[in-house]
């Protein structure tokens, strides 16, 4: 028991250092990272840790893809990509609570609400984060009319092509750990998906009327994603 946390500790902790000195968090960002990590892994095991270290990877693979040319745009991350705690815990918060149920309740349905959590904040970042170089005539989520790449609420087609993706790369880790694979691959990939256009309507509406800020919006989202994802999982399962 002692000698598997002391595995874990080092592993979160050597994530933590590599993301800050690889200038995808700053030290809080980092420090929180390596907690939440610690805890997703203890709670869910290797799976779910998993799945949140590919969201991880492929978010800053993402934001790095041609930063220049999205910073030219006025659209690249703030703070030249490098995110902190807020950011850590806004994608990742939801997924531990939902974790934290499934480990005393054994149920399936928290391990689709889980997933689909992370689905959304994979989605969302690829979505994003690619959206704004590859997405042609983005439109306001409300009202579809025309709006410069980067805007709280825009999407394109090519955005919501990667939100699906970006869904569907989660949801694979999820299938070891039930019976009900179909019903959970497909849960967490439309739940993950209506996560991703849920946070763009929220970013639309409540953030730009700054009620939410980028942070608790993608908590918000993440954790309506993972609703839908663990409804979705109880009604086809």
């Amino acid at each position: 028991m002692l000698e598997r946390v002391a595995v874990d500790l080092a592993v979160v902790a050597g994530l933590g250092i590599g993301s800050y000195r690889f200038k995808a968090l700053d030290a809080k960002g980092a420090i929180t990272a390596a907690l939440l990590g610690l805890s997703v892994i203890e709670l869910g095991g290797v799976y779910p840790f998993a799945a949140l270290l590919t969201f991880v990877v492929l978010g800053v693979l993402a934001t790095k893809y041609k930063f220049r040319e999205k910073a030219k745009l006025g659209a690249a991350q703030s703070r030249g990509g490098i995110r902190s705690w807020g950011n850590v815990l806004g994608n990742g918060l939801a997924a531990l609570i939902f974790l934290a149920f499934e480990y005393f309740s054994q149920m399936d349905v928290f391990w689709a609400a889980s997933f689909a959590a992370i689905a959304t904040a994979n989605g969302d970042t690829l979505a994003s984060e690619l959206g704004k170089i590859f997405g042609k005539s983005p439109k306001l989520i409300t009202t579809l009319k025309p709006v410069k790449p980067g805007v709280n609420g825009a999407v394109s087609l090519a955005g919501e092509v990667f939100a699906v993706v970006g869904a569907f790369v989660i949801a694979p880790f999820a299938l070891p750990l039930t019976s009900e694979k179909a019903a959970m691959l497909f849960a967490i990939t439309l739940g993950g998906f209506i996560g991703v256009n849920l946070d763009s309507l929220i970013g639309a509406t409540l953030e730009n009327e700054g009620i939410t800020n980028n942070n608790s919006t993608n908590f918000l989202a993440s954790l309506f994603g993972g609703f839908i994802g663990a409804v979705l999982f109880h009604l086809i399962a």
